[in-house]
């Protein structure tokens, strides 16, 4: 009966939410999961989350939203998905409880922009990370374009400048409304990102926004 109120609680609270709605379908799929108590304080541990840092000064803010995601334990898409490369809603990310780095970057982009911190100072980003084969995804805090990026980063705990970073190398960093190449870390020249394909950006933004799945 508990588990059944809070869900209900969850459903009406999270309408407030600009990523995150749970539908009839997620509310049924939270009671049939084996995980559902785990899922239940999640939703109810982000949501607290929100109220808790939304009046925080911008480190400090940073620093709780990326400690609160990088608890989520990880695994990649082709155990999960069975795909390659599936970009997560933060919905989803909440209530699978694991997921990969763009998972974690996206859930904490999102999360940021719905406790007062402005688009224009959010980019994800595409870096290379010393001595590993794949591309590694991060979310960047830009206090103005001629500033020294912050990290948050599921690997780790600690926000801290990009140039700290060592072993990261940038490729790109983009948000919904323009992308940027870097030097020395640095915003360097605008640029105009080939998604190839399929732009996975679009979709996973068309989901959050429009269809909310």
């Amino acid at each position: 009966m508990q588990q059944l109120f809070l869900l209900i609680f969850l459903s009406i609270t999270l309408l407030h939410s600009k990523s995150i709605t749970l539908s009839n379908n997620d509310l049924k799929t939270i009671k049939s999961s084996t995980n559902e108590k785990a899922i239940t304080i999640r939703l109810v541990k982000y949501l607290e989350l929100k109220k808790k840092v939304k009046d925080f000064k911008i480190l400090k803010k940073l620093s709780y939203v990326n400690a609160f995601y990088n608890k989520i334990l990880p695994i990649n898409d082709a155990t999960k998905y069975n795909v390659d490369d599936h970009w997560s809603t933060p919905k989803e990310f909440l209530i699978n409880g694991r997921g990969d780095c763009e998972d974690y970057a996206i859930a904490k982009y999102f999360t940021l922009l719905e406790t007062g911190v402005p688009k224009e100072k959010l980019f994800l980003s595409v870096v290379k990370v010393k001595g590993a084969t794949n591309y590694h995804m991060i979310l960047l805090y830009l206090e103005n374009k001629k500033a020294m990026p912050l990290v948050l980063d599921n690997l780790s705990f600690k926000v801290v400048p990009f140039d700290i970073r060592k072993k990261l190398k940038p490729q790109f960093i983009f948000n919904e409304e323009e992308a940027y190449l870097l030097k020395n870390k640095k915003i360097y020249k605008k640029v105009r990102i080939n998604w190839g394909k399929v732009d996975k950006w679009q979709l996973l933004l068309d989901r959050v926004y429009k269809k909310n799945e």
